[in-house]
């Protein structure tokens, strides 16, 4: 699989992250790649470096937000913009390099969530 970076990515996510005020986010913590060539059916995955990175290699946290260009490419914005947003969902409020799942305590990151958020960006932006 190939992958390049994805600036325009970055830049969206952090309007995103700025406009949605989600300052648990380290900003020069998070990368954007694209792929080209992925077997998997998703759209984006988003990757986490686990806690022992830090307290072993004294590594911080870093999310890589990976956009499969198959299938984000070809989306509408809208799309693309709540596919993001349903990535950013996943990092914790600790921003400790692990990923919530898509079902937790108080939490779900589901469609009705994303277009929640989502119509809070539209209204904002």
């Amino acid at each position: 699989m190939k992958y390049s970076p994805a600036p325009e990515i970055k830049k969206t996510l952090l309007q995103l992250i700025n406009q949605l005020e989600l300052k648990h986010i380290k900003k020069n913590n998070i990368h954007c790649i694209r792929s080209f060539d992925a077997k998997t059916r998703a759209v984006a995955r988003i990757w986490g470096m686990a806690k022992l990175f830090k307290e072993v290699v004294g590594i911080e946290p870093h999310y890589i937000i990976e956009v499969n260009a198959k299938r984000f490419d070809k989306l509408p914005e809208r799309e693309k913009i709540k596919t993001l947003i349903h990535e950013l969902m996943h990092i914790p409020k600790t921003f400790s390099g692990a990923l919530l799942s898509h079902r937790g305590k108080g939490r779900q990151i589901n469609d009705q969530q994303i277009e929640r958020i989502l119509k809070d960006y539209l209204t904002n932006f």
